[in-house]
């Protein structure tokens, strides 16, 4: 969440990040048919001036929505071997056509909108290993965009699409057209998610093929793609075990498709019947580019440590109960368990903490609906004069509560929670709002940026000793193997590269 973000009508933006996961690479089933020349069915030969002008529309927003244009070293490399994947689509002027992204964003993803538009964020940057696998990844990004799927999936786009990024996110409250479904709409918005919506399940194994394809045709390993999915399935896991919930559950970007290791061994199979003896992978050339990139939250907009969000900028920080995760947007956090969600952010303020609760009750009504909410009450919490109030909506499934909890930090600046969850049951969110607590300067200074290091490893190093050096207190050794696409047994040898997250 950065600081001072003002604007009204706030939505759950890391949900859109979820659903962009699952559109692009998290696991979807189906298959895409490759004819005997090579070419895709319903592949597109040139971006038109609509598509293009759609994009352009739709980019600034989803830059705001998550974290804007990373800035480091390694954006021209992303954008040098994006556009040279692009190339092997056929797409007319390719290179110039295509507009291709790092977000400065902590979420494992990676996206693509009308209009030849890419985005991979640095988080996901940071899971690879080699330049065919991020090669892969754009690849298969850029294989959306030519098999035009947006169009096609903006056409079947309805309040469904909305019911299934609720449900991504663990929400257990389908949206209608009661109140509540307003609500659902207008905290998780419809304008950049329908770009950003998950692919049916034909169209990721599309999307799959042409990636292989095109890894193949540029000279790269066309198993590429399958080593990828395979590290991204294994971070996803780890994610779910450090936010508290079941380690055998599914992952939230995996719960509408099936078994992930399906799609990793059919991207593996297919990839076979393209392979080449000398397909590259540059994986020390990608390292190099790699090296230093940031890793996790952006202390700028706050960091979740375990159950805690902290902010240095604004000092302030709180926790989530166990079984609840935290997702960090531009303009709010995100948080998601199966007994409620919420989200943490901040509005316009000028004193009058009555009318602050009101606007953003109104924000999650929508223009021209309203939310009949009970008495404002008032306390203080942790020395912060606060102020709440509840409100019994009707929704498809029935009653739920939505709750703003609000808290003055200043005369001019206020910060609440948003929270819903099913009738009688708004008490689970109670330990999250009495934890909220200002931080001190030392505490606030003692909140620094992860990065990668890529270091070699020496003689005597073990998978044990520079797992230690990662900047963690839990799932030290994981978290490297994952990092690394090492398995416990293996043994590192004199001189080679891994990756350590540090300070």
């Amino acid at each position: 969440m950065r600081q001072f973000s003002t604007r009204l009508t706030t939505r759950f933006m890391s949900a859109a990040g979820v659903i962009a996961l699952v559109a692009c690479t998290g696991t979807g089933a189906g298959a895409g048919a490759v004819d005997s020349a090579g070419s895709q069915s319903g592949e597109a030969r040139s971006i038109s001036a609509a598509e293009k002008q759609k994009g352009a529309e739709a980019h600034p927003q989803l830059l705001e929505e998550f974290g804007g244009a990373y800035t480091g070293p390694q954006v021209g490399y992303v954008v040098e071997v994006g556009q040279n994947i692009a190339v092997q689509s056929g797409l007319g002027n390719a290179r110039s056509d295509f507009t291709v992204t790092l977000l400065n964003s902590p979420a494992n993803n990676a996206f693509a909108i009308p209009g030849g538009y890419v985005y991979l964020t640095r988080q996901l940057m940071a899971l690879m290993n080699d330049e065919a696998e991020m090669a892969g990844v754009l690849g298969h990004e850029v294989g959306h965009v030519a098999a035009r799927h947006s169009e096609k999936r903006q056409k079947t786009a309805t309040r469904n699409s909305i019911i299934g990024l609720l449900g991504q996110i663990g929400s257990q409250v389908l949206l209608g057209d009661s109140a509540f479904g307003r609500i659902g709409q207008e905290v998780f918005g419809t304008g950049s998610q329908l770009l950003t919506l998950k692919y049916s399940r034909k169209q990721e194994y599309e999307a799959d093929d042409l990636g292989i394809r095109y890894l193949a045709s540029a000279g790269y390993d066309p198993q590429a793609l399958s080593s990828m999915l395979s590290s991204l399935a294994a971070q996803s896991a780890i994610d779910v075990r450090a936010a508290g919930r079941d380690a055998r559950s599914t992952p939230e970007w995996a719960s509408t498709h099936p078994d992930p290791a399906r799609r990793v061994s059919r991207a593996a199979t297919n990839a076979r019947k393209l392979a080449q003896p000398d397909g590259v992978r540059n994986r020390d050339r990608f390292l190099q580019r790699l090296d230093g990139i940031l890793y996790g939250d952006d202390p700028k907009q706050g960091v979740i440590e375990g159950n805690s969000f902290l902010h240095p900028d604004l000092k302030l920080k709180f926790s989530v109960p166990n079984g609840f995760a935290m997702q960090n947007g531009a303009r709010a956090v995100a948080i998601s368990g199966s007994s409620g969600q919420g989200q943490f952010t901040t509005a316009a303020y000028n004193g009058n903490m009555t009318s602050y609760i009101d606007a953003a009750f109104q924000s999650l009504a929508g223009t021209g609906k309203s939310i009949t909410r009970g008495a404002v009450e008032r306390t203080t919490v942790n020395g912060i004069p606060a102020s709440y109030a509840t409100a019994r909506v009707e929704s498809n499934n029935g009653q739920v509560d939505v709750t703003v909890f609000a808290y003055e930090f200043s005369k001019s600046s206020a910060f609440h929670f948003a929270t819903i969850t099913p009738a009688g049951s708004a008490s689970v969110f109670s330990p999250m709002y009495q934890s909220i607590t200002r931080l001190s300067s030392a505490e606030a200074a003692a909140i620094k940026p992860r990065k990668v290091d890529v270091v070699t490893v020496k003689s005597g190093d073990t998978i044990s000793s520079l797992s230690s050096r990662m900047a963690y207190t839990a799932y030290q050794q994981d978290r490297f193997l994952v990092l690394n696409r090492l398995s416990a047994t293996d043994r590192l040898q004199a001189g080679q590269k891994v990756k350590v997250v540090t300070y």
